[in-house]
């Protein structure tokens, strides 16, 4: 089972991300790897390159790990392994043909589980790196209504004017910053 946090972030909830983020390197790898991506370092001076859906890779900590997509409409691409790999995944908050902003995900594999097959936890040095980012996310963003959801600070101050956040999903509820 992984560890997983939703948070729901604007643009300028993204860009105070990177600028923690930027404390440690992460490489930026898209969900489906093209055969000639050239990894970057993940900072709020690329904000604009990210993609919708990514792994943030802590490469100092070991390799990243592909291997080719075998099944479905994604057959023949590349895609890291997020068992194997020091890889947290981000799905980014996204816009809706509505205008209102959807809810993402963050999630890394850090636990011995039958589900994934891993025989060894994640390392201690990737474990404390990930409770740093829950631990970050927590501090600096606000609790929903209902509950399980982060949202931003910029994201509950544009709620408050009238921005609509819904979680993710295909009937997500609407989302309101606990007060």
């Amino acid at each position: 089972m992984a560890n997983v946090l939703r948070p729901l972030l604007d643009d300028e909830d993204e860009r105070a991300l990177l600028r923690f983020l930027a404390q440690t390197p992460y490489e930026v790898y898209p969900r489906r790897v093209p055969p000639d991506w050239k990894p970057f370092i993940a900072g709020p001076e690329t904000h604009g390159r990210l993609p919708p859906e990514l792994y943030l890779a802590a490469a100092d900590l070991g390799p990243v790990l592909v291997d080719r997509v075998k099944r479905g409409p994604d057959k023949g691409t590349w895609r890291a392994d997020e068992v194997r790999s020091p890889v947290v995944f981000w799905e980014r908050s996204q816009p809706d043909e509505d205008g209102a902003l959807r809810a993402g995900e963050l999630w890394a594999e850090l636990d011995v589980t039958p589900q994934t097959g891993r025989r060894d936890a994640a390392p201690d040095r990737f474990r404390r790196r990930f409770n740093e980012l829950d631990t970050w996310l927590k501090k600096t963003c606000r609790r929903s209504e209902p509950v399980g959801w982060l949202i931003g600070p910029s994201a509950a101050r544009r709620a408050r004017e009238g921005l609509v956040l819904r979680a993710a999903g295909h009937r997500g509820e609407l989302l309101r910053p606990f007060r």
